[in-house]
């Protein structure tokens, strides 16, 4: 166990290290510089390129800025092109704003998906697993910005309540169950947009990995031997149908970089997804590969979970 974490470890770092060199790459093999005169603004002059270029490294060559700029970042002192603030210090604050949005909409997808997707898988053909099954298609087809509008037609004309932003603008100084309620309401529509999608696709796997299971000798055997259906769907069943879960469950920890670009940008919520589309339009270096690095940094922390929870769902593996 303890060398199989080891060498987890080592080859993680590894390939960590290839990753920001291919991206640092990518982002400097992308058209256009950032150190580039724009000749419709007048503010530009070529002493003030020059001294960009100087305070940021972009005359070094190329090594010896990926070099410089890893430092910097592990040191706190890369800075973003933009606005000339702390990427770290950026990062974290929208990180703080995406991170409710993740995990409700985590919990949404998560436990919705997996009643819905045995159930469906044990009342095979029946008028709730065509039901099930059509308003999975249903979910996944409806582009995500269209949805949200419909949802936010309907909340505003029914509710007559905000649902933009993160709390309501000109609410004053609240009571705190007043503020906690209004962050809440705010958070609930977008998590559940969000999660709407998860749950129409997890629940086609799970029930497509619960009929693959059932369909199993050892399952026909368990029910002609007299052992009771809840026994046989959700202990012996259930159980063999989790492990390609948690391969997904790993991949789940992205999610706080990447989040959702179009739900933020309708709900005008500040979160990493956001934050990192306008990064990419304003050609903000700093800030995409600093993303690009913790992205990375989180598949491969998700990567590493799964291996170890592997020989929790499955004592037949051994690392």
């Amino acid at each position: 166990m303890l060398s199989f974490i080891g060498r987890s470890i080592i080859q993680k770092i590894i390939t960590l290290f290839f990753v920001s060199i291919v991206s640092f790459l990518i982002i400097h093999l992308a058209p256009g510089k950032p150190s580039q005169v724009d000749p419709l603004n007048p503010k530009f002059t070529p002493e003030m390129v020059e001294r960009f270029r100087k305070e940021f490294h972009l005359d070094k060559p190329l090594h010896v800025q990926y070099l410089l700029f890893y430092r910097d970042l592990f040191t706190g002192k890369t800075a973003s092109w933009k606005d000339n603030q702390p990427v770290l210090k950026k990062i974290w604050e929208r990180f703080l704003n995406s991170l409710p949005l993740f995990i409700v909409g985590t919990i949404l997808t998560w436990t919705l998906s997996f009643p819905i997707g045995i159930r469906s898988a044990i009342s095979r053909g029946g008028f709730y697993d065509r039901s099930a099954t059509f308003f999975s298609y249903l979910l996944i087809s409806i582009p995500g910005f269209f949805f949200a509008y419909i949802l936010i037609i309907f909340v505003v004309n029914t509710f007559h309540v905000p649902v933009i932003g993160m709390e309501t603008f000109g609410i004053g100084d609240p009571s705190w169950p007043r503020w906690a309620m209004d962050r809440v309401w705010h958070l609930l529509l977008p998590s559940v947009l969000g999660a709407t999608g998860g749950i129409a696709v997890l629940s086609r796997y799970v029930r497509s990995q619960m009929l693959e299971v059932e369909s199993q000798d050892y399952v026909r055997t368990a029910m002609a031997k007299g052992v009771p259906p809840e026994q046989v769907h959700y202990k012996h069943a259930l159980r063999n149908a989790l492990l390609p879960f948690v391969t997904m469950f790993g991949l789940i920890l992205p999610g706080l970089i990447g989040g959702s670009v179009i739900i933020e940008s309708i709900f005008s919520w500040p979160g990493m997804g956001r934050m990192a589309y306008e990064a990419i339009l304003a050609r903000d270096y700093p800030v995409i590969l600093t993303v690009n690095f913790v992205s990375a940094v989180l598949v491969l922390a998700g990567t590493f979970i799964s291996d170890i929870l592997y020989m929790v769902v499955d004592p037949r593996i051994r690392l």
